[in-house]
């Protein structure tokens, strides 16, 4: 499913609170190979463990762990 030859696909990239309510998708288009930046704005979000997705053409690729301070 991952696309290691180097064309990408579709992809999204989002983030969930601890009871797995998506709380905002940060990517949600299509991305040729390479490496982003995305600026996770954490405005009206309380601190806290969050967990974030990177999600490619529907199967999850990874899937991590996160806190939040403010």
């Amino acid at each position: 499913p991952f696309d290691k030859g180097g064309s990408g696909g579709f992809v999204q990239l989002k983030v969930y609170d601890v009871l797995g309510n998506e709380v905002r998708i940060l990517v949600n288009e299509n991305k040729t190979s390479g490496n982003y930046k995305i600026e996770f704005s954490s405005n009206n979000l309380p601190s806290g463990i969050y967990f974030y997705s990177l999600i490619m053409n529907g199967n999850i690729i990874d899937t991590k762990r996160m806190i939040l301070l403010k």
